[in-house]
C-alpha cells in the first residue's frame, strides 16, 4: 500500500521531515515489486525497517519511502547447531528472545538492541565483545542491477566494525538472515557483564542469565527502548569508537597524556592492524558529560549514556549542532576524529 508519511514517525530519534509516499513490504513479493516499479519511474528509494540507524534531514526526502515490514522465522537443526533463518522485518529483539529463551547461543550478548533483523548485517551490529559476524552464515539479498534473488555468503559481505558491503547500499537489499547457534555457552570477555553475571572474565553463563544482564545494563544506560524514558530517543550510539593506525595513535597518546597527565590510563584495543579507542571515555574527557546540552537545548547527551545523543523535543539539525561540537571538541582536545554510526540521510556532519 503506498501513502505519504513523516518521517519522524518511522525513527527511534523521532525526527525527520516527509516523504513524497509510503510503501509497505510485507512479503518478498511486494518488496521486489516495489523495488522494480521505482527502478522503473527512475525513482531514489528510502529503505526504512526499525528505523533505529536513521538520521533524516528536517526537510524529509522528496521520493518515496520503502518500509520493509516482512515476517516469518524457521529454525533447522544441522548437527548439534541450529540455523535460524529469519525475515528483514522481524523484530531483531523478538528473534534473540525466542531462541536464547531455548537455551541456544550465539544471541545472548546482542539482546536489546532495536531494529530489524534486515538490519544487523548491514552494519555488523555488536555488543560485549560479539558482533554478528560470528554467528552469520549468509543472507539473501534481492540484487536491484540483476532483478535476481541472491545468497551471499558471510565471507563476501566485507563484514567489520559496524561497516559491511551492503551499508549505504540501495543495490543489495536483505530480503532474510541465516545464523548458526550452538549449545556451546559463549565466553564472557567484558568485565563489566561478567561482574554483573557474579562470574570472571573469560567464564560462561546460562544464555537466559547473560540475557537477563546485557538487559539490565542496556537498560542503565537507555539502551533499551521505552516510551517512557526520554534517553532512549536516540539511534544509540551515535559515533563508533576510533579505529587508529600507529600514527594517529601515536598523536592521540601525545595529546591525551599533554591534557590528562603523563601518567593517566585509557582504555585502547587491539583491532587488527589497528587500535580501538573509547568513544565514550574521550568525549567524558574532552568535558562533554552526561546530559550536556547547547544553548538551544533541541538535543542532549543521554543523561545514562555519553555515546548516545538524544532528540529533547528539537530537530535534526539541533542534534546535529550538538553532534558537530562534540565532535570538534574531541578532536581539539585529543587529535582524534570521531565518526557517525547512523546513516545519515539528507544530512552531512
Amino acid at each position: 500500500m503506498t501513502a505519504p508519511v513523516e518521517l519522524s514517525d518511522l525513527t527511534t530519534l523521532g525526527l525527520g521531515g516527509p516523504a513524497t509516499e509510503l510503501i509497505v513490504g510485507d512479503t518478498d513479493a511486494t518488496v521486489i515489486s516495489a523495488l522494480d516499479g521505482l527502478a522503473d519511474r527512475g525513482a531514489p528509494v528510502l529503505l526504512v525497517a526499525g528505523g533505529s540507524n536513521l538520521v533524516v534531514a528536517d526537510a524529509g526526502v522528496d521520493h518515496p519511502v520503502l518500509r520493509i515490514a516482512t515476517t516469518g522465522v524457521s529454525a533447522d537443526r544441522d548437527g548439534d547447531d541450529l540455523v535460524v533463518t529469519a525475515a528483514a522485518g522481524e523484530n531483531w529483539e523478538r528473534v534473540v528472545e525466542q531462541f536464547t529463551a531455548d537455551g541456544w547461543s550465539g544471541l545472548e550478548m546482542l539482546s536489546g538492541i532495536p531494529g530489524s533483523t534486515g538490519a544487523t548485517p548491514i552494519q555488523n551490529v555488536g555488543a560485549y565483545g560479539v558482533e554478528l559476524s560470528d554467528i552469520l552464515v549468509d543472507v539473501d539479498v534481492y540484487d536491484r542491477t540483476t532483478r535476481t534473488v541472491r545468497t551471499l555468503p558471510a565471507a563476501d559481505l566485507g563484514l567489520g566494525y559496524r561497516s559491511s558491503v551492503l551499508r549505504g547500499s540501495t543495490d543489495l537489499v536483505v530480503l532474510r538472515v541465516r545464523m548458526r547457534l550452538t549449545r556451546s555457552h559463549h565466553a564472557i570477555r567484558y568485565a563489566e557483564l561478567a561482574a554483573t553475571l557474579g562470574v570472571a572474565p573469560g567464564h560462561t553463563a546460562p544464555p537466559a542469565e547473560v540475557r537477563q544482564a546485557v538487559l539490565s545494563l542496556r537498560r542503565g544506560k537507555g539502551m533499551v527502548l521505552d516510551p517512557a524514558d526520554p534517553d532512549t530517543r536516540s539511534v544509540g550510539s551515535f559515533f563508533t569508537n576510533p579505529l587508529l593506525d600507529d600514527d594517529a595513535l601515536a598523536a592521540a597518546h601525545t595529546a591525551i597524556t599533554g591534557r590528562l597527565g603523563a601518567d593517566v590510563r585509557y582504555p585502547r584495543y587491539p583491532a587488527g592492524p589497528a587500535t580501538k579507542l573509547s568513544a565514550a571515555w574521550l568525549i567524558e574527557r574532552a568535558g562533554f558529560g552526561k546530559g550536556f546540552a547547547l544553548p538551544r537545548g533541541g538535543a542532549a547527551i543521554s543523561s545514562k549514556h555519553t555515546l548516545a545523543l538524544t532528540n529533547r523535543g528539537g530537530s535534526t539539525e539541533d542534534l546535529l549542532a550538538l553532534a558537530r561540537h562534540v565532535r570538534d571538541g574531541v578532536q581539539a582536545a585529543f587529535a582524534v576524529r570521531l565518526h557517525a554510526e547512523p546513516i545519515l540521510v539528507g544530512v552531512a556532519l
